[in-house]
């Protein structure tokens, strides 16, 4: 089979390789469709060496196919699935206190160990989710990064009529967008690549472009200067990180979502001064995934229109340097037996 290995800074190569075996308590996946995500493309430009160690195949939002399972499995060859990606050490405090989604000793499929971006691979039978005949192997390779959404406003202490902004406009706060707003939400994007901006125009969400409008200005007109509610930080960058705690009102929350490659610029001042809360919020639980698989089976979102590329495997390189560049790009899907 073929698979795209990551072997350092900016380098993925695709390689010929055997099929692996199934151990016991495994099932053996025929994988479909898989998106590169944000994690991915912190894999690839080297910002997570500290932890990664190549050679490593990425890849963790799938959909597949069920090609050999245990009797016990609750899966039978032909069902699709999607897969949770966590290992957890079950030992741990936080395994302990039932949050093994946040092990202090956590293995992440496909950035701690291989993962999906190959033809075949062979997952822990209890990491499985099936999917409905609803969603076809587009969308089921789109539950994942909504199951990240629903889990982060899970996270949040969202009420129905709050009002909310989410910082970046990528793939994830888009879905954390439209999941805030199915869970009661006033909701503005807050992002400054236009074809992104118009994406989430497209879904009906409101939108500014802090580039060309004073987002404060624009939130405490919005709030009659009161101030958001919520804040979902998904960019990323020091300037949502700056962003997030000049629009909240007194005794709003920051749910941190993006992933900071540095240590960000933050107004610890404004945290004490209006009492404000913040909420970190990391991949997901099992009820996540429940939930989000419910949610895409119904059709609400339109899933597919999220993606902007489909790319055989063969040209996994030439998806990273899409994403990599930005512009007129959302979600990049590998076709891994294209």
């Amino acid at each position: 089979m073929k698979a795209a290995v990551y072997l350092g800074k900016e380098r993925l190569e695709i390689q010929e390789m055997d099929p692996p075996k199934r151990k016991a308590g495994e099932v053996l996946l025929r994988v479909k469709q898989v998106g590169i995500c944000g994690t991915d493309l912190h894999v690839y430009l080297g910002d997570l060496d500290w932890r990664v160690k190549p050679p490593l195949v990425m890849g963790h939002e799938l959909c597949a196919e069920v090609v050999e399972a245990p009797p016990d499995a609750g899966v039978v060859p032909g069902d699709r699935v999607v897969v949770d990606p966590t290992l957890s050490c079950g030992r741990c405090l936080a395994c302990r206190r039932g949050y093994r989604h946040v092990c202090e000793r956590l293995n992440f499929m496909g950035v701690d160990s291989w993962g999906a971006f190959r033809a075949y691979w062979c997952v822990p039978q209890d990491r499985l989710h099936k999917i409905p005949e609803a969603l076809d192997d587009v969308e089921g390779a789109l539950v994942e990064p909504l199951t990240v959404a629903v889990h982060d406003v899970r996270r949040a202490p969202l009420e129905v009529g709050d009002r909310a902004v989410v910082i970046g406009g990528g793939p994830i706060g888009l879905l954390v967008a439209l999941v805030a707003r199915l869970a009661g939400a006033e909701v503005v994007v807050a992002e400054v690549n236009p074809f992104r901006l118009e994406k989430a125009r497209a879904f009906g969400l409101r939108v500014v472009n802090p580039k060309e409008e004073d987002l404060k200005a624009w939130v405490e007109g919005w709030t009659d200067g009161g101030g958001a509610d919520l804040v979902f930080e998904v960019s990323g960058s020091p300037a949502g990180a700056r962003a997030m705690t000049e629009v909240l009102r007194v005794r709003g929350t920051v749910c941190l979502v993006g992933i900071h490659a540095g240590l960000p610029p933050v107004d610890l001042q404004r945290f004490m001064g209006r009492e404000l809360s913040l909420v970190g919020c990391r991949v997901y639980e099992p009820v996540d995934f429940d939930r989000a698989i419910r949610i895409a089976a119904s059709g609400e979102l339109n899933l597919r229109s999220m993606v902007t590329d489909m790319l055989p495997l063969k040209d996994a390189a030439e998806g990273f340097e899409k994403v990599k560049r930005g512009g007129e790009v959302m979600k990049v899907l590998l076709d891994c037996q294209g």
